[in-house]
């Protein structure tokens, strides 16, 4: 049963149309340390929609406001202006374990609190389905091994999660996040550290669970070429401001890139229509 009939939002019927999971709608946000100062980053207002199934990709240069738009559809900053809503409910206004459910958060690095096995990682995401201290279920059991089969990382379930390598950690982490069974699928720059096969087995995973489970993706990377390939929609910015939001042969075009890159650049497009870009050097 996919996620999206697992999760029925209440309230949703004022808001919600069948082909859109997530609206963030002219959502902005302002960092200052002070109130009385000026801000040190703001994030203009911008506004995308996203479909159950589909893979969104969020780029630009360091600094342009990549993580912190991750973070406001997270619910875990409150924008400035502007809603986000999921399923038609706005999702500020649920609770923290409701939002916990519905929304999966893969940071940049996920830190390891303790010893564990992968097995154990995996069953963390289940928590939000708890009431205080309990022991796992037969069906949080069921589910997390569900998970951890999803990403293909059966045979590491009994592995110490310090022994195992980067592309693996990552495979478990996401394995952590599909046990929350969500609607929305949210990672921060999940191919960091990452070797090239490595990267795209990740993004063939998420662009095949985003399909298979009806699963809403959003992803934050500096990976031109993988949000080309895998990416239904992308969201460029560049110092707080959205330049463009669309489909990939349309958003990953020459000269917006060369602008927001600063760097020479050519963009072909495949056979399969899809955008490649490279860099060109002096050399």
């Amino acid at each position: 049963m996919s996620s999206a009939l697992r999760h029925p939002l209440p309230g949703d019927a004022s808001r919600a149309t069948p082909d859109v999971r997530l609206s963030v709608e002219q959502v902005s946000y302002a960092y200052a340390p002070n109130p009385s100062q000026a801000p040190l980053f703001t994030l203009e207002a911008m506004s995308f929609q996203a479909k159950p199934g589909e893979l969104v990709a969020i780029l630009g240069p360091n600094a342009s406001g990549k993580s912190t738009l991750l973070k406001l559809i997270s619910g875990a900053l409150l924008p400035l202006s502007g809603r986000i809503f999921l399923n038609g409910f706005e999702t500020h206004s649920l609770p923290v374990k409701t939002r916990a459910q519905r929304i999966a958060l893969v940071q940049q690095e996920s830190r390891l609190l303790f010893p564990s096995r992968a097995w154990e990682f995996v069953m963390q995401g289940r928590h939000p389905y708890g009431g205080g201290l309990r022991f796992e279920s037969e069906e949080d059991i069921l589910i997390a091994n569900n998970a951890i089969a999803q990403v293909g990382a059966t045979q590491l379930a009994d592995r110490w999660m310090d022994k195992i390598s980067g592309g693996e950690k990552q495979r478990v982490i996401l394995a952590r996040a599909l046990a929350q069974q969500p609607l929305l699928l949210l990672l921060d720059e999940p191919t960091l550290h990452l070797d090239i096969g490595a990267q795209v087995d990740l993004l063939e995973s998420l662009r095949r669970l985003a399909a298979q489970n009806r699963y809403t993706v959003v992803v934050v990377t500096h990976e031109l070429n993988l949000a080309g390939e895998y990416a239904d929609q992308v969201v460029l910015l560049q110092r707080g401001k959205c330049l463009r939001v669309g489909p990939p042969a349309t958003v990953l075009q020459r000269e917006i890139l060369e602008q927001v890159f600063q760097a020479p650049l050519s963009v072909e497009i495949t056979p399969s229509g899809r955008p490649r870009v490279t860099l060109f050097t002096n050399k």
